[in-house]
């Protein structure tokens, strides 16, 4: 039964996806063209592909990127023996448990030219001297909203690393500390060897999560302007369900599955045994 459920939510609509992907079709067509292998050949030539593909390359290294380096750097801090240690760690939680249109509501309202937040911090503090449509303009959008992905995102990967440290040998650090290892050196040559292996499982992780974000440009940006913060899922809805230009959505689709099926390959090598691989 569990294979026959699976199947049927995901496996036969990932077919059918494959199968529009040859087949052209318009809002007002009465019926598909069998087009073959030439609405991808269309699609690789076109300027806004490449310009997806730009921005989802952009979006996804610099989110996994910032919110792996945030969530290491604080899960650090984290495991010391600080005062009111439970309280921060819950207080850090709650980008991350907020539910992903709330928190991109709250980041397109501090973001708003005239009465948001980021503009008044940034105009009182002298960085800026008056206001920016940060969500308005090609120039700043996409680092809006990766910076929003971060403040998001970060909390997943400092639970991670957070419980990872945890299991770090004590006394291998303290023998280090004895010979003379300062806290950088005990922390590149004993802390980070011990959690390598975590730290490629959540890169690879938070890959396919970020990939395959949606909620958080759609609300902000909806992929403007000018496409510049399209990437492929909020470009294959909208070609989808805006333009209902299901085969060239099914394209994107198709590639965009092909893409992240690489990295699921290499996540579940990582998940193996050493010994297995």
């Amino acid at each position: 039964p569990a294979v026959i459920l699976v199947g049927g939510l995901i496996y036969v609509p990932m077919g059918r996806a494959v199968y529009d992907s040859f087949f052209a079709t318009e809002m007002f067509s009465p019926q598909p063209q069998f087009v073959g292998l030439e609405q991808y050949a269309d699609n690789l030539r076109s300027s806004t592909f490449w310009a997806v593909v730009r921005n989802s390359v952009v979006w996804t290294v610099l989110v996994v990127l910032l919110q792996n380096v945030a969530g290491l750097a604080i899960a650090v801090l984290l495991n010391q023996n600080l005062r009111l240690l439970g309280l921060t760690r819950t207080l850090l939680l709650v980008p991350w448990v907020l539910p992903g249109i709330v928190a991109a509501l709250l980041w397109r309202f501090m973001y708003d030219p005239q009465l948001g937040l980021v503009n008044a911090l940034l105009n009182s503090a002298g960085v800026i001297s008056k206001n920016v449509a940060w969500l308005g303009q090609p120039t700043t959008a996409l680092a809006a909203v990766i910076l929003a992905a971060l403040w998001k995102g970060f909390p997943f990967s400092m639970i991670v690393y957070l419980a990872a440290l945890q299991t770090v040998d004590r006394d291998q650090v303290e023998a280090a500390m004895i010979d003379g290892a300062k806290a950088w050196q005990r922390f590149r040559y004993v802390v980070v060897p011990s959690i390598a292996g975590l730290i490629r499982l959540n890169l690879l992780l938070t890959t396919i999560f970020t990939f395959n974000y949606f909620d958080l440009i759609w609300v902000t940006t909806q992929g403007g302007p000018l496409n510049s913060t399209h990437i492929f899922p909020t470009y294959i809805f909208e070609l989808g369900f805006g333009e209902f230009q299901y085969g060239d959505a099914s394209v994107y689709g198709v590639i965009a599955a092909l893409t992240m099926l690489v990295v699921a390959v290499l996540y579940i090598r990582e998940l193996r045994p050493q010994g297995a691989r």
